[in-house]
């Protein structure tokens, strides 16, 4: 009982916060103007970006196919490529759920410990942190020029305004960094066996732990090259999507693969954020980046961001509702077939 009641006072709070960014992000939003970029949108290049979405999704499919074979079992594409669609389907109603739904689908259905499924997607999500902190470093040094200007603008003035000069700002923030690393390292070593009793401690380590032997798996994936150039080409297709989807709006058809790069990175960490279907924290981060780093009108950029949500959440409700039935009705009929 208490477990449940933590999962559903955890649930309002990701779901409040969620809701929270997403005002946060319509606030001061002219309504009128953003249904006249939703109404006069080109809808071609927004119908080309769900393919490509389609396309990375069914390259994942593909990829996590390798992971699992490395279990000794097989699996068929389309069949993971539902589990997939269905676990998208899941977060975007409950965070995280979905990673256990695709599991349990698709254990059930081949006949597989649910265990072990779920050590792949350790593995695979191990893998896609991995490709996302490259991404990001790539991201950084590509757009130095303006991520120095934006963050100097967003983060450091404010922070600089508040002391007498510059160098005070820094010997004082320095100071206190260098002052909380001491802390946390005399703490650390102080308490380090009562660190090692407690729950979220051992949780911690467990989860880093289980990225790190997920990323060490590679070791037993037979095409290795294969693995690595399917997460390249994923993670392309997710950046095509964001670049294809420019052309849908007149104030960001300008922008480059790289500037989709960007968007794709930083908009990646905002769907990591616990709220359902990372709704509100996505908008949040891709309008403030289109506006503090490409300098795309406040409207337009929100309605860019919420025209690139919806559009995508339209299509997992769609893909991954036929996948739920689909694989149902394959389920029903290898359920035939054994009794046969």
């Amino acid at each position: 009982m208490k477990k449940k009641l933590f999962f559903f006072l955890k649930y309002i709070i990701f779901l409040s916060i969620g809701f929270g960014l997403f005002w946060l992000s319509l606030k001061d939003a002219d309504f009128n103007e953003i249904w006249k970029y939703f109404k006069n949108a080109h809808y071609f290049w927004v119908f080309l970006s769900i393919l490509t979405m389609m396309f990375s999704h069914v390259i994942r499919a593909i990829r996590w196919n390798q992971l699992i074979h490395t279990l000794g079992y097989k699996t068929k594409t389309h069949t993971t490529l539902y589990a997939v669609l269905i676990g998208y389907f899941v977060n975007l109603a409950v965070p995280r759920l979905g990673e256990i739904t695709r599991c349990g689908v698709l254990a059930n259905h081949n006949k597989i410990p649910v265990n072990q499924v779920i050590g792949t997607v350790i593995a695979e999500r191990a893998f896609d942190v991995l490709s996302l902190l490259v991404i990001l470093l790539i991201t950084i040094f590509s757009q130095l020029f303006f991520l120095s200007d934006f963050l100097y603008e967003n983060v450091f003035n404010p922070i600089i305004s508040k002391f007498s000069s510059a160098t005070a700002a820094l010997l004082i923030i320095g100071g206190i960094s260098i002052g909380i690393i001491l802390v946390f390292a005399v703490l650390y070593r102080l308490f380090l066996s009562k660190l090692r009793t407690m729950k979220l401690f051992q949780k911690i380590v467990t989860i880093i732990k289980g990225f790190w032997s997920g990323i060490l798996t590679i070791k037993n994936i037979k095409q290795k090259k294969l693995f690595i150039f399917n997460t390249v080409i994923m993670w392309c297709a997710y950046s095509l999507t964001i670049y294809v989807s420019f052309f849908a709006i007149k104030e960001t058809s300008h922008l480059t693969p790289v500037d989709a790069l960007t968007i794709m990175a930083l908009g990646s960490i905002g769907v990591l954020a616990p709220t359902p279907g990372g709704i509100g924290a996505y908008q949040y981060v891709v309008k403030t980046t289109l506006i503090g780093l490409f300098l795309v009108p406040a409207t337009a950029a929100l309605s860019f961001a919420n025209l690139m949500y919806f559009t995508q959440w339209f299509m997992i409700i769609t893909v991954g509702g036929i996948s739920w039935i689909l694989i149902f009705i394959s389920q029903k009929k290898n359920e035939k077939n054994e009794k046969n």
